[in-house]
């Protein structure tokens, strides 16, 4: 019997209840996932705290866990059957395969001595696999308190106004962001293919969310901005990294590829009337809480898809980002597409140029290699680098690797498209912001 036709006594009760279930869950998942607290010294969000401590009670048998889900994920296509299904999963498979060799390599230090340079091997297995591995299974157990209780839709309706129009995503889609910059991109699209798979998203929006907003988080913005020897102005570079990276979100959304994608979702954000927008968002957040299926039941589901995620993305951050790493360190191909932002570059006269567009480049293999390349150039260059590193969101040592890994329609060629526009549109933007900020600051 609906709600608003029972006894107003009966139905008090059941009203509290659903209160507890909305609150409850949600207060707790805004806690792991955007509270920082200190613990040891250490600032960060009890997601990251917990990561840390898993990793500190498994030891060295961390690196034979990361192998153990390595072994699982290059066998999981076999298991499915679905490698033969075309020739990217073909080609994925075998990569994925040859990886479990590459992986015994990085556990014993056998093998090629290039291999086991400190930006090779051992900075993709520990910096990269091992907390990935971590982060994903252990962030999925608790994303249900996120996505599942209304929290999700509630705040998504609040926000509509500003999400929609500019970036042409649901309101939801700012819980997305906001977890990326506070958590991981690898949360910030568990989050997203958990709500696309549950036809809440669009193909298009889920597209823009994964190459727009799951970026870096904020802990690892710190590290590039230590590198480039920012961390001076590191309130500006922060904030204005933001601005740029969303407004380059803002523009790449409106142009293709991804204007052209599929925009019909199953069941899309309910549209506020007119002047009861706080209504509707709180009628949304309790008719979801009060249809949510037990906590342990959406634990349960959420953890097993985020095992089957990390099995699917660590096989590929190690093969795509080893051929990346490798194809930048020992090729010209990274320093030949630099020339293709040096236009962006040299019309605000830089005198690095030519150095900032082949480091730019080079970001697409690794998201951290900018900040290494230009850790000596002049200040704008550095700071446009810091941006850049940021704000180009997709790199195929990890981010590109893991939207592969969903079930976000996005191919390798389109990411690619959506990259060179992002890079582009960054360097127009963080030169000349680069330039205000030494004005200001010094």
């Amino acid at each position: 019997m609906p709600m608003n036709r029972q006894d107003p006594l009966a139905r008090q009760p059941a009203v509290a209840a659903t209160l507890l279930k909305l609150f409850l869950p949600s207060a707790l998942g805004i806690l792991i996932f955007f509270m920082p607290i200190e613990i040891s010294g250490k600032r960060t969000i009890p997601l990251d705290h917990m990561v840390t401590g898993a990793r500190a009670l498994l030891g060295e048998a961390s690196g034979f866990y990361a192998l153990a889900l390595i072994i699982a994920g290059a066998a999981y296509p076999l298991v499915r059957g679905y490698w033969h299904r075309n020739l990217t999963e073909r080609i994925f498979t075998v990569l994925k395969m040859a990886v479990v060799v590459a992986a015994v390599m990085a556990l014993t230090g056998w093998g090629p001595a290039f291999l086991h340079e400190p930006d090779m091997l051992p900075f993709l297995f520990d910096k990269l696999v091992i907390p990935v591995g971590l982060i994903v299974p252990i962030g999925a157990i608790f994303l249900a308190l996120l996505i599942s209780y209304g929290l999700l839709e509630l705040i998504g309706v609040l926000v509509q106004p500003v999400m929609r129009p500019i970036w042409h995503t649901p309101g939801r889609s700012a819980i997305d962001a906001v977890a990326s910059f506070v958590g991981s991109y690898s949360i910030g699209l568990l989050i997203t293919n958990r709500v696309y798979q549950a036809g809440q998203y669009s193909a298009r929006e889920a597209a823009i969310i994964a190459t727009g907003f799951s970026t870096v988080s904020a802990t690892f913005m710190i590290i590039v901005a230590k590198t480039l020897d920012l961390m001076d102005v590191w309130n500006l570079y922060f904030w204005l990294t933001l601005l740029i990276t969303f407004i380059v979100t803002a523009v790449t959304v409106r142009l293709p590829p991804l204007s052209r994608m599929d925009d019909s979702a199953e069941d899309g954000e309910p549209q506020a009337v007119p002047g009861k927008r706080l209504t509707t968002a709180w009628q949304t957040g309790l008719e979801v809480a009060e249809k949510a299926p037990s906590l342990h039941r959406s634990v349960a589901l959420n953890f097993k898809e985020g095992l089957v995620m990390a099995i699917s993305i660590l096989p590929s951050i190690m093969s795509v980002g080893l051929l990346g790493l490798l194809a930048a360190k020992y090729t010209p191909l990274f320093e030949w597409l630099g020339w293709l932002f040096y236009p962006f570059v040299a019309v605000w006269g830089v005198a690095d140029a030519a150095a900032l567009a082949q480091a730019s480049a080079a970001g697409l293999a690794e998201m951290f290699l900018p900040a290494l390349l230009m850790a000596e150039a002049e200040f704008a260059a550095r700071f446009a680098a810091g941006v850049v590193s940021v704000s180009a969101v997709l790199f195929f040592s990890a981010s590109i690797p893991c939207i592969l890994s969903t079930s976000i329609p996005l191919s390798v060629g389109r990411m690619l498209v959506v990259w060179f526009i992002r890079v582009s549109l960054s360097l127009l933007l963080a030169v000349p912001t680069g330039y205000l900020v030494q004005t200001l600051a010094g």
